[in-house]
């Protein structure tokens, strides 16, 4: 085993000095800031295409300081071309790799969230049901003095709209602004016989 992994770095220095040695063969140009591929081009008598070919350029408008260019085809260019080619398919493959990653997060955030406001709203949902059922029987047209509907809510509070809509509207913001949640309004209810 530790052969192998001794071949394995032998095998790996050796590629990396074959690669090194084309590169110094190659006609190559670092990118400057402000640096134009047009304007590389010009400077070095080639065409922006001969420049995207040999470097696999996907976007001729996307270079970066300290980027080193192919600008002329030589017998050792193939070789830079390929090392620069599989850069650049590592870190494309990279990028994908993270944005999978951000994605499958995203969506296991979401789905708990959606998860945590079913068992809430189911929890909430039966709250509210069991205290339209004690106040009113669940009926939106339920009197007593001067309480109304099915959550049994003052006059005042629904302004003259004895909508079911209005009711639902109206006893939502009464709960959530007095109790935060009809758990803990159904909560007083039980401890004090109203919420």
């Amino acid at each position: 085993m530790k052969f192998n992994k001794v071949a394995l770095s032998i095998a790996c220095a050796a590629g990396f000095t074959v690669a090194g040695a084309a590169a110094a063969n190659a006609d190559t140009v670092t990118v400057k800031s402000g640096d134009t591929l047009s304007q590389i081009a010009d400077e070095n008598n080639t065409t922006v295409s001969s420049i995207q070919s040999l470097n696999s350029l996907q976007n001729i408008h996307l270079i970066f300081p300290g980027q080193r260019l192919v600008i002329n085809a030589n017998n050792g260019d193939a070789a830079v071309s390929t090392q620069q080619s599989a850069q650049t398919t590592q870190q494309s493959a990279q990028t994908t790799q993270q944005s999978a990653q951000t994605t499958q997060q995203a969506s296991q955030q979401q789905t708990m969230q959606t998860t945590q406001q079913a068992v809430a709203s189911s929890s909430e949902q039966a709250a509210r049901d069991w205290i339209a059922s004690r106040e009113s029987g669940g009926s939106y047209t339920a009197q007593n003095g001067n309480y109304y509907g099915k959550y049994q809510l003052s006059s005042a509070y629904l302004g003259g709209d004895y909508s079911a809509e209005n009711q639902e509207r109206v006893a939502n913001s009464y709960v959530l602004n007095r109790y935060g949640s009809w758990a803990n309004a159904k909560s007083h209810w039980l401890q004090n016989g109203w919420y």
